[in-house]
């Protein structure tokens, strides 16, 4: 089942086309999301659990115990839905440098701006405004 879910989601990944919603910024969130519908948490989850995807416990650590080798370099997810509104999060994860210059998380629905960017990625987005949704939906679930 788990390698179901790998392969479907490796399938759904590849970097987004430029046409991409422009979100809204309100103080220090996006409060609408970038696809008009809520996102599907179990899809978020694997997103975030995904190491060809997300990355995202490359640096985070959050409660997925199937998932070995978790990192430390950034605030662990866990929690993160009591810290954190919706659009709070869903403005880390488009572009957390609005809100930390100096941040080491990519920004995953951002296209301007970016230096050192891999060919494959140029004028795309590193995740869909769906799966940007799907991860917001998840990491709102995650609460103390």
């Amino acid at each position: 089942m788990r390698s179901l879910v790998a392969l479907a989601l490796a399938l759904m990944a590849g970097p987004a086309a430029a046409q991409q919603v422009d979100p809204q910024i309100v103080g220090d969130s996006i409060p609408r999301s970038l696809t008009g519908q809520p996102g599907d948490a179990t899809r978020g989850r694997a997103i975030v659990a995904n190491r060809s995807v997300g990355l995202c416990l490359l640096c985070h650590s959050g409660p997925i115990a199937e998932e070995r080798f978790q990192g430390d370099l950034a605030p662990s997810l866990a929690g993160a839905g009591s810290r954190w509104s919706e659009g709070q999060l869903r403005l880390r994860i488009v572009d957390g440098s609005r809100l930390n210059a100096d941040t080491i998380m990519p920004a995953y629905y951002r296209t301007q701006g970016l230096h050192r960017v891999a060919r494959n990625f140029e004028g795309r987005t590193i995740l869909t405004a769906v799966q940007v949704e799907d991860v917001v939906a998840y990491l709102v679930t995650l609460r103390d």
